[in-house]
């Protein structure tokens, strides 16, 4: 039986620890920013990212992974001798499910696989790990792709930003739009619903906004173990830590992760952002 590969993208995010661990290649987005291209995780780490964020003003622009990124990577791994599974950012946030797609068509019946994970950060890296987990484990390509179909019903995200303006000037906030032009100090309260980032509710702080976090996060667990969890952040190294090691001891998680926002997803949600992302059952 030949090895599967798991390929995700840097909106994962997932920490170097697990992508060394499980093989796991990940290709980068793009960032345009004030006359430069940077690839994201590559050529800007995301602490770098948020400084020059809160300095600079102008907005960065981010871009797909090109249907040739895919081209080249499903060659090599092909050639190599291995099965592959794509799970790409949810194409309701970025194009780069559809070059994955294009770039499939140049392999016609090839041992590969590209699903819409509708998942974006921390949650589309649980998904990864579930899939890249079960390829460790000698599973073939479509018990890994199984594996990823079975955990993104478990998987969910809530989030809050310092503004929506990020949001706003992408053109990702859908549902979120109703917050636009309300008091300047909200917080809203933000998930990946289907795909798409959708508004769940408002709040006046940033500390309310965590708690109602938590609150979700444990409403939508409701007894199912076993629980991971992680929290992932813009430029809150401190908070994040805090309220991860407060998740982790509050759910009885088996297992929980750190993370930033990577800057492509970043330049969309602003410095200040900070989400809990969870897999249950």
């Amino acid at each position: 039986m030949s090895p599967v590969k798991i390929i995700t993208d840097s909106s994962a995010y997932l920490p170097e620890t697990y992508v060394k661990q499980y093989g796991i290649h990940v290709l980068p987005l793009t960032l345009h920013w004030e006359g430069k291209d940077y690839r994201d995780g590559v050529d800007i780490s995301a602490s770098e990212f948020y400084k020059l964020m809160e300095q600079s003003n102008s907005l960065p622009s981010t871009s797909q992974v090109s249907e040739y990124a895919f081209e080249q990577v499903f060659k090599q791994f092909l050639d190599e001798g291995y099965e592959i599974l794509a799970l790409p950012i949810s194409k309701g946030i970025s194009s780069t499910m559809q070059s994955a797609l294009s770039a499939q068509t140049e392999f016609p019946g090839a041992p590969l696989e590209v699903l819409d994970t509708q998942l974006v950060s921390m949650a589309l890296s649980f998904q990864v790990l579930a899939a890249a987990r079960a390829a460790a484990a000698g599973a073939n390509l479509a018990e890994c792709k199984a594996a990823a179909e079975d955990a993104y019903s478990k998987i969910g995200v809530y989030f809050t930003v310092t503004t929506l303006k990020y949001l706003a000037a992408g053109g990702r906030i859908n549902s979120a739009k109703r917050f636009m032009g309300t008091v300047l100090n909200i917080k809203p309260v933000l998930e990946i619903r289907e795909g798409k980032i959708e508004a769940v509710e408002s709040v006046i702080s940033t500390r309310k906004a965590i708690e109602r976090m938590v609150q979700l996060v444990e409403r939508d667990i409701a007894g199912h173990t076993p629980v991971r969890v992680s929290v992932f952040h813009a430029n809150l190294p401190d908070t994040a830590q805090e309220l991860l090691d407060r998740c982790v001891k509050q759910f009885n998680a088996v297992e929980g992760i750190l993370s930033e926002v990577s800057p492509a997803i970043g330049a969309h949600t602003g410095p200040g952002t900070i989400s809990i992302a969870y897999m249950a059952g």
